[in-house]
This record gives C-alpha cells, structure tokens and sequence, in this order.
C-alpha cells in the first residue's frame, strides 16, 4: 500500500511560530497508516575509466529513462535535473550522484519492488550509455576539483558557502552519497523518542554499513570516510542535536533549533534568491522579511531540507547516517529500523540499551565507529556487540509487525545477509581494503562485483530467494 505525502501550502504567509509546529504535528499518523520511505544515492562512473561520469552524460542518461520508462523529465534553464514518476522520483546531487526517492510503503515488499523497477530500468539505460551506478558512500576514484557542478542554481549558491563553512563541504556536496530511511510518529512523544533513538544509533549504523574507505583513488584510513567529511562539513547545520538530551523536548525545541540556522535561499517566480551574504537566519526572515518577500510554509519546508544532522524532521523522521550500499543491501537499513521502531517492544528495549550517556559520549563513539567500524568500542563493550543485540531486537519486531499484513510472511527476511558481517565483525569496506590492490581496471572490476548495478534484475543474486514470497504483496 502506497501512503500520500504531506501537502505543502506554497503561497499563505507564516504570521506566528504556532504555524511553524503546525507542520510538525502534520507528520502524525495513527500507527496503522505508518509508511517507510527508502532515498538512495548511487555515485555514477564511466564504465571503463571509473571516472566520475560529467553531467551531459548524466543528462543523456536521465532523457533516456524518460523515453523509455513513466518518468516525466523537469527542467531547470533548459537542463533535465530530475525525473518524477507516478509515486517516486529521480534526482541528481550537486556532483552528479543519483538519488532514486521511493515511495511511502506501508510494507517493505512495496519499498522493494520500487527499487527493482528503479535498478533494472536504470541498469539498462545506463549499460547502454557506458556508465556504472555504485553503491558507495563516495566517489572512489575522481579528485574534488575534477568533478564538475550539476548546473541547478541552489548549487551556484550552496557551493561556494560551502567552501567558507568546514573545510570538506564540497567533498560532501561532490563526492559522498548515502542512504536515507524515512519514518512516521503517532504523537509528539512518539516523535521525540524515535528521534532520539535515530540519533543514538548514529555510530552503529555508521558502522554496520561502513563502505566508504576510499578518496581520490587512496584509501584514507577511514571505513567509513564520508562519515568524516559531514563532520567538517557545517556545524550550524550538521552533525547531533544537542536539545535532544533535554528532558520533555518536543516540536518547539525542533523549531527553536532550525529558526536559528542561517538559510541558503529563498525561491520566488523559478528563481533563488541568495541569503548567504550575512548570517540571515528563518528567526530573522520571519521578523523581518527579505526584500519585499515573507516567510510561507514552502520556504519552511524548503529550509528543513537544508538542514542536515543525523536525524532530522521534515516533517516525517528521517535517518541520515548509513553509507550508499550495494543493491542488495539496500532494503536492510530499512528493515533493521522498520523492525525497531515501529515496534513498541523493540523501540522501548532498543532505547533502554542505546540511550547516550552524554553529547559527547555519542561524538565520540561516532568517530571510533568511522574508524574502527564494528570493533569500536562501546561503553565496556563493542558495536559489534550491540549491534548482534540491534539485529535481534529488529528481526523480533518485524516478526511480530509481519504477522499483521501478512500472516505467514515475515519481513525478517530483508535482514538476510547482516548476520554475517556481524559475525564476522568485518565490514563492508573492510572486504574492500582487503581486495584493492592492482591497476586502476583490476580497481574498478572489484568495485562492479562489490556494489554496481548489474544483471536483468540490476540486483546481485545473492538476494535470498525467499523475496520471491513477496511477489503478490500489494
């Protein structure tokens, strides 16, 4: 079952804070209506170089897809930037990474049969055209000043605040792509507690889907390596949510915090108009105004968007922190979450292990899981441990949502494949590093078994065939 996405009012002027929460409380949804929504970033290739593909390719590729497939082509100044489909859409990040945006599910047989449409059409075209899409958190092979600009006007005005703001900005607005779950609350509670609970689990899922050990061709020392740059990319904007350690936060201190983040833009008649001269933060535009121009519910919208911590509300919970992954891994994050959060078993006893002592433990255990991935230490234990304890706790929690929609059908199978890795305590760029080694070729061939779209499908066969009992899911 497909669920509809909150409605944006583009044009009614915000005239107090009351309709700033408004849209917060907009996100609720009874239980029996919760979706999960699934956003993935692919790094895109030249098939034979391993380059980063320049943009016209990008673009060839894109009108391709509108041709031959139900995506209707968006422009921006004569460009194709984006495809929208009947319930998902195709995206381009500022250094030409692919974002496929799925629909809301109610089930994650319906996030996955998304996903195959998405890989198997955009294998094909991109087969056709030379290029690879990688499943991987960043660019492995093509220096920063290599690679060229999608040419979409926020990225005129992002980029070069980017270069004053951390010193790795344009290494994450160019370089790293990642992979986004998207979750739905009942009540303000609700909503503060699984944020929490997604902030908390920032270092574990950094580690269990590490898969970014390369830069510029070299390994950096580092599993998880775009990890490393969103730390020093934006501190106004980035990282952990500090008022989330408060007792009874809620929607306001959500509100209070993104008021005080200064603004990119603002976008009126097709154009954006830049913010970025002086530190004009939405507090300041909502008093005063830009120009002759006022605060609407679409540039609120449009400024939570920019803002990009761990976990973030806008106004369904999205959780930010796992690498781009191989195709065949892409449905595990959200079924490790699905099964967590969206049962109250799970979630409670999820939040009673996980719970930060402080911001800093959890700063700190972020870095070492970066680092050291599942061997980073935690608390008198390890990630490897909690997250054996993590995986339990989902499997049992989709079991028991499964039995709901389903009956005999168990969406634990989504989970197949994280045992090993937990296990084994190795991580995705650890089999990696283990393997690079030879010419640049040899390089890239380890790079198209590792994490490519491939095949028919455009989906590795090591997806257990136990997904075939979804296929008469609806």
């Amino acid at each position: 079952m497909t669920l509809p996405a909150p409605q944006i009012d583009q044009d009614t002027p915000i005239t107090s804070e009351e309709q700033l929460l408004a849209f917060f409380r907009r996100g609720i949804r009874p239980s029996e209506q919760w979706g999960i929504g699934v956003e993935v970033e692919q790094v895109v290739v030249d098939a034979v170089t391993g380059e980063a593909a320049d943009y016209p390719r990008i673009e060839a590729l894109l009108k391709a897809l509108a041709v031959a497939g139900q995506w209707s082509p968006q422009f921006e100044n004569g460009h194709v930037i984006s495809l929208q489909g009947e319930n998902s859409s195709i995206t381009l990040e500022p250094g030409g990474q692919i974002e496929h945006s799925g629909r809301l599910c109610t089930n994650l047989a319906c996030n996955y049969k998304e996903f195959v449409q998405y890989s198997t059409e955009m294998f094909r075209e991109a087969d056709t055209l030379g290029l690879l899409l990688l499943g991987l958190g960043t660019q492995p092979f093509t220096p920063l000043e290599q690679i060229n600009w999608i040419p979409k006007d926020r990225y005129q005005i992002m980029g070069p605040y980017m270069s004053r703001r951390g010193s790795h900005g344009q290494r994450m607005m160019k370089q790293s792509a990642g992979l986004q779950v998207n979750l739905d609350y009942c009540d303000e509670a609700d909503c503060m507690l699984k944020l929490s609970l997604a902030q908390a689990l920032a270092p574990l899922l950094y580690a269990l889907f590490a898969n970014s050990p390369f830069l510029d061709g070299q390994p950096t020392g580092v599993l998880s390596t775009r990890g490393q740059i969103w730390e020093n990319t934006d501190a106004d904007r980035t990282g952990l949510l500090p008022f989330l350690f408060n007792p009874g936060a809620g929607f306001r201190d959500y509100m209070e915090h993104a008021l005080d983040v200064p603004m990119y833009f603002i976008v009126r008649e097709g154009q954006h108009l830049d913010l970025t001269t002086e530190r004009f933060t939405f507090r300041k535009f909502l008093e005063q105004g830009f120009a002759s121009h006022f605060a609407t519910e679409a540039d609120w919208n449009l400024h939570l968007s920019t803002l990009f911590t761990e976990a973030r509300l806008r106004p369904q919970i999205e959780i930010r922190s796992p690498d781009s992954l191989p195709p065949d891994m892409a449905l595990m994050v959200a079924g490790l979450l699905k099964g967590i959060f969206y049962d109250s078993q799970s979630l409670d006893a999820a939040w009673n292990l996980c719970q930060p002592a402080s911001i800093d433990e959890l700063r700190d255990t972020c870095r070492a899981a970066w680092t050291h991935g599942l061997r980073a230490p935690w608390r008198n234990r390890t990630l490897k441990e909690l997250a054996a304890d993590c995986l339990e706790l989902g499997r049992n929690g989709l079991a028991r949502q499964s039995c709901q929609w389903a009956r005999s059908l168990n969406e634990a199978i989504f989970l197949d494949g994280l045992e090993q890795i937990i296990t084994s305590g190795q991580t995705l760029a650890e089999r990696l590093l283990e393997q690079w080694h030879g010419t640049r070729q040899e390089k890239l061939a380890i790079l198209t078994r590792h994490c490519a779209l491939t095949g028919s499908l455009a989906l590795p066969e090591t997806i257990p065939c136990a997904y075939a009992q979804f296929d008469n899911v609806k």
